[in-house]
């Protein structure tokens, strides 16, 4: 019994070593099945995570298309407000908008550098920004400098131009191809979450039939290990899909949080723009009043200078202490004068008058007025760096006693208010090539040097940019250098600045040499003769005191004048009078303006002499609608007057007779 056992037992000990062999190569054949599984799941999760990433990319290279878009078109709408409105903030606007749209192209240069067709596109488009933006720098320039027409013309040529529809064009592009691009990448991204949950699928399947073959074999082991596997997988899962979640949640808040701040900031920034255009409409009503003040108060000089001078002719020679007083009247109405000019330069309402100057003769005048302006802490001093008299330059001189006020006013604030600034005069000629801005020829130089905290280089590239300052905000405006920097440009010179932080700034102005003499200028207190050969003078002024001040001064020279008080009346004087020689006209005159009052006279009346006679001529003071004639400022005294009407019998109806290259006379306080 037990012998024919043993073979009984035997085989089922040989079976069931079999199964266990059997159940333990198929227990590691699910493990490494169930390793592929996982590690494919895996790899199909990260593939499935770059596929949304690369689609993430995409709609940020669109977004940022668009807003490039958007960003440049509000920049050119706030330069068309700027060249019609001329609100400085508005230029700021404009060029802070101008400049973030550089930021949004480098930004898109770097996202999509894994793309060479969008590699090509941005270079296309910077280009076409540089190009868009030389077109409406010329625009905002002008715009700056009071050229409204021609800012105007700029402005509507820049909207014609076909960088406009290249920047369109190359934008649409570049969101098509990343939409193609998009197309795509959605492709690869379904495919990719399918074949995960194709995977997740097969590795549940996998896993009840591990289950099933654990339970049908009874290896309550290989049942317990599935089971924690199936749960450690279902925790992955759910813990994946969470930190997902979280992640999407964060980010949605991220960007709401970006968007608030976005809206603050532009309600922030439009708070401040409005604030600031009620300043500028507050300064430009100043600016009006300012005018008008100045053109009644030079009226009222014209009668106080007249006045005085007939006085003092008058006098005998036993009246020497009421001469004194005559004489210091007299000082106060040309100090009064040239402060009228000062007013008139606030007003914008004082053209460009070049004239030849002695620049250490106007630097020297300028004393008293820079030791008042920078303070007794700042020692200025004046030196000469070529041997010989400086070389004398034909400039505006009230503008370039600005520019260098402006200048001294900024070294002042650059050394905190103590320190030494040195105003340098030289010579220098230049070659042709030297300079790429200016011509070629001589220039005399005038140099400002400051001994303050200096300038970096990337302060250095932008201080002649409109509306750029390192001032703190309500300190400037940053037109101060960019102002100065026009006037040289317009007087045909050049400017330098040379800085070095911790030692200081130098401010060079070039300006052409005048080759012609310095004028000659009547010495002061030379008397006026009677010059005039009883010729008839028609003077045309709504001012009855100005009216009576300048016929008494005519017959004092020697004319004969024939006063009226109204220009609608000029004809009929005209005809009562024939023998007039010369016609003396004011400017601006209730109805009828001078010009328009000559020009009807002019066919009539072709060989009568004009001169005009103005306090405040504003913006029709301009070389056409003058006629080229002569122009005389108020207050003016007898010497100007007498030099004014001889200069215009001399040119008689044909004012392009006489030479020079401006035609308007500044017969200020000094004669």
């Amino acid at each position: 019994m037990d012998e024919d056992a043993l073979p009984a037992n035997g085989g089922e000990t040989t079976s069931i070593g079999w199964r266990q062999v059997l159940l333990a190569i198929g227990g590691v054949a699910a493990a490494v099945a169930l390793v592929v599984l996982i590690v494919m799941v895996a790899m199909s999760n990260r593939d499935r995570d770059r596929a949304l990433a690369a689609q993430r990319h995409s709609f940020e290279v669109m977004i940022l298309a668009r807003t490039l878009e958007s960003t440049m078109t509000r920049a050119e709408a706030a330069l068309g407000r700027f060249v019609v409105s001329g609100d400085k903030q508005v230029g700021r606007f404009y060029y802070d908008e101008w400049r973030r749209a550089g930021t949004i192209i480098d930004r898109l240069d770097t996202v999509t550098r894994d793309n060479a067709e969008h590699t090509a596109l941005i270079a296309t488009l910077r280009g076409i920004y540089r190009e868009r933006g030389q077109q409406l720098s010329e625009t905002a320039l002008r715009t700056n400098y009071g050229q409204g027409w021609n800012a105007l013309s700029k402005y509507y040529q820049a909207g014609q131009a076909r960088s406009l529809e290249q920047l369109s064009t190359t934008l649409e592009k570049i969101i098509a191809n990343e939409a193609s691009v998009l197309d795509q990448r959605n492709g690869v991204a379904a495919r990719s979450i399918a074949y995960s949950n194709r995977l997740a699928k097969t590795l549940s399947l996998f896993g009840i039939a591990a289950v099933i073959g654990a339970i049908l074999l009874g290896w309550a082991t290989l049942e317990a290990l599935a089971q924690r596997r199936l749960a450690r997988r279902d925790t992955e899962e759910v813990s994946r899909h969470a930190d997902e979640m979280e992640e999407a949640v964060r980010a949605r808040t991220e960007e709401l949080r970006d968007a608030n701040r976005r809206l603050l900031a532009e309600a922030a920034e439009r708070k401040q723009a409005e604030a600031q255009l009620r300043q500028v409409q507050k300064m430009e009503v100043v600016g009006q009043l300012t005018g008008g003040i100045a053109h009644d108060f030079n009226n009222m000089l014209a009668v106080v200078v007249g006045g005085l001078e007939l006085a003092g002719r008058r006098l005998s020679d036993n009246t020497a202490e009421a001469a004194r007083h005559i004489d210091s009247a007299m000082d106060g109405a040309k100090r009064a004068a040239a402060l009228t000019r000062r007013l008139l330069s606030f007003a914008r309402s004082a053209p460009l008058l070049p004239r030849a100057v002695d620049p250490h003769q106007l630097i020297q005048g300028m004393s008293d007025l820079l030791d008042r302006t920078l303070g007794e802490r700042i020692t200025v001093t004046v030196r000469n760096d070529d041997n010989g008299p400086p070389w004398l330059i034909w400039v505006d001189s009230h503008q370039l006693e600005n520019a260098l006020l402006n200048l001294a006013v900024n070294a002042r604030d650059a050394m905190d208010g103590e320190g030494v600034l040195t105003i340098a005069l030289g010579q220098k000629r230049l070659v042709a090539g030297e300079r790429p801005d200016t011509p070629a020829g001589d220039y005399a130089t005038i140099s400002v040097i400051d001994n303050g905290g200096g300038m970096t280089p990337d302060v250095l590239e932008h201080v002649f940019e409109p509306f750029f300052t390192t001032k703190p905000a309500g300190k400037g405006t940053g037109l101060g250098l960019s102002q100065i920097f026009g006037f040289v440009r317009q007087s045909r010179g050049g400017i330098d600045i040379a800085s070095t932080p911790g030692e200081g700034t130098t401010v060079t102005v070039l300006l052409p040499r005048h080759a012609g003499p310095a004028p000659a200028a009547r010495p002061a207190g030379t008397p006026v003769t009677a010059a005039g050969a009883a010729q008839r003078v028609l003077v045309v002024e709504d001012d009855p005191r100005v009216l009576a001040a300048t016929t008494e001064t005519l017959a004092e020279l020697g004319y004969v004048p024939v006063p009226c008080a109204n220009s609608a009346d000029a004809a009929a004087m005209m005809i009562a009078h024939p023998d007039v020689a010369l016609i003396v006209s004011d400017v601006v005159m209730p109805g009828v303006s001078g010009p328009d009052m000559i020009a009807a006279l002019r066919p009539d009346y072709p060989d009568v002499a004009v001169l005009f006679v103005t306090g405040f001529a504003g913006e029709v003071e301009k070389a056409d609608a003058f006629g080229g004639h002569e122009v005389l400022r108020k207050p003016f005294t007898m010497a100007a007057l007498a030099r004014a009407v001889e200069k215009a019998l001399a040119a008689g109806a044909r004012p392009e007779a006489v030479s020079g290259s401006s035609r308007i006379a500044t017969a200020g306080a000094a004669g």
